[in-house]
């Protein structure tokens, strides 16, 4: 008994030496957030976006615009700028603003898809949108009309939705001819703490010191299908991320980890609508748009739920949803239901005065941004970054993600060949505010970049792989910005 006593005590002391794990401090925009109810409207029409998008960047793209072409000549000629793509003349050194077009035969076409087949099912993903045996063109349009451009500078950079000033000459065939070009870049970045010290400030209150800031781990593609396959890689993750797995070392480095970032994919099929190919096959006992309640599963959604119940209690968790989760496909995709999380919805509950919960679970959208640390962070679930690819060749994701950030658009291809609702007021795709982290999950490999903007603007772009297939936890260090992977596996496999 004295010696049961002894090892009690001696647990006890352990205890009382673990690594306390700081709060985070987590404030939401909830910028993406669509209307509620009847004030949700699809009759709009979805070229009003793109014209939107013009209106609201054409401004910036002329200042850069004109600081770079004001006193530009070429053999003589003094470049001018031109309000409407229709009134360029041949000859001419102009420049002019539009919104970028690609004309890609590869594209998908819904009016074709719905032509070939009487059953509206999804089409064939598509690896590529570039055609290796035509012609792919290249448009600058705006309110007037349409203008046919070609050059090394738009066909190099550019794809369908940004925004950009073009300088050169119209040809006798129609087309203008680019020499340079110009986008609005980076926006204004805030400072750290900008909108939480104002409103203090606003109330009233002391500005309090804070101590230094944490890790984030940010984690994507779990692809959870509900069978024991992947249970062993989900509980170690878990094991990881509360501080149980291994020795003190490691979970003293974890214990620095504040919040959980999930980028989209949770579940590897988060519906029960049949693919092409099983459509085909049940399509005699499907009994409504090829869903059939017999081969429903909830056993995904159900250790989702488990997982994230298991973390909750010691570790703040962020959820963006993604393709294959229950949600919305259109982007912004809305936050899952909370109906899906029995076990874990005692820790999203939020306050009844609407103030957000901080130490919880966040279900949100894909996009998302909001402050951790006061710093700005944006995430999404990484569907704009791999349509985007498949537009341009040679190019790793972490570029992509920079070229959205200085064309200003997160989600540049919406409507064209991304689902989107239909805005019509205002484009929250539209990137306002410079984030100080930018972060795409599902992709296909690990990458980082800082890139830095012409007032002073910094940011770290982060692609997360896919935990399914690389078995990678990425940790940002929030105070001093380093990025690290963590494998979660056994030794030897």
């Amino acid at each position: 008994m004295a010696v049961a006593n002894g090892n009690l005590l001696k647990e006890a002391s352990n205890a009382a030496l673990a690594p306390i794990r700081n709060e985070s401090n987590y404030d939401p925009l909830r910028t993406f957030e669509l209307p509620k109810g009847a004030d949700k409207h699809y009759s709009q029409q979805f070229a009003d976006m793109y014209f939107l998008r013009l209106s609201e960047l054409k401004k910036h793209v002329m200042e850069k615009a004109h600081e770079a072409w004001d006193e530009f000549e070429l053999g003589g000629e003094k470049a001018h700028f031109v309000e409407r793509v229709l009134d360029v003349r041949q000859g001419q050194l102009c420049w002019v603003v539009g919104t970028v077009y690609m004309e890609l035969p590869e594209k998908p076409n819904v009016l074709a898809d719905i032509t070939k087949e009487h059953d509206i099912v999804a089409p064939p993903p598509r690896e590529t949108y570039i055609s290796s045996s035509t012609t792919d063109d290249m448009m600058l349009e705006d309110e007037s009309g349409r203008l046919r451009v070609t050059g090394e500078p738009v066909h190099a950079h550019y794809v369908t939705g940004c925004v950009l000033a073009a300088l050169g000459t119209e040809q006798a065939d129609g087309t203008f001819q680019v020499i340079a070009t110009q986008y609005a870049d980076l926006p204004e970045q805030p400072k750290r703490w900008e909108r939480q010290d104002a409103a203090l400030e606003e109330a009233g209150e002391e500005i309090p010191k804070r101590g230094p800031a944490g890790k984030l781990a940010i984690v994507s593609g779990l692809d959870i299908t509900g069978s024991d396959d992947k249970d062993l890689y989900l509980d170690l993750l878990v094991e990881y991320l509360t501080g149980e797995a291994t020795g003190p070392p490691d979970q003293a480095s974890a214990s620095h980890i504040t919040r959980l970032i999930i980028a989209g994919d949770s579940l590897q099929r988060g519906a029960p609508i049949l693919s092409r190919e099983e459509f085909a096959e049940h399509k005699q006992n499907s009994r409504h748009y090829g869903y059939d309640a017999t081969v429903y599963d909830p056993s995904p959604a159900q250790r989702l739920d488990t997982l994230l119940s298991d973390i909750l209690p010691t570790l703040p968790i962020t959820l963006i949803p993604g393709v294959s989760d229950p949600a919305n496909v259109a982007l912004p995709q809305q936050p899952l239901h909370p109906a899906l999380f029995l076990k874990s919805l005692v820790y999203s509950e939020r306050p009844a005065d609407g103030i957000d919960t901080i130490h919880g679970l966040d279900m949100v959208t894909n996009p998302w941004d909001g402050d951790i640390e006061g710093y700005r962070v944006l995430g999404t679930g990484g569907q704009a970054v791999a349509d985007l690819l498949k537009y341009v060749k040679n190019v790793r994701p972490t570029e992509v993600m920079e070229m959205m950030l200085r064309w200003r658009c997160v989600a540049p291809t919406a409507p064209d060949t991304l689902w989107c609702y239909p805005f019509q007021d205002d484009d929250p795709l539209l990137v306002k505010e410079c984030p100080h982290l930018y972060v795409a999950g599902c992709q296909k490999k690990f990458g980082k970049k800082v890139i830095e903007g012409p007032e002073g603007q910094k940011c770290l772009v982060v692609s997360v792989p896919r935990f399914s297939v690389s078995r990678q936890v990425v940790l940002v260090d929030l105070e001093s910005w380093e990025v690290e992977t963590v494998r979660i596996g056994v030794v030897g496999k």
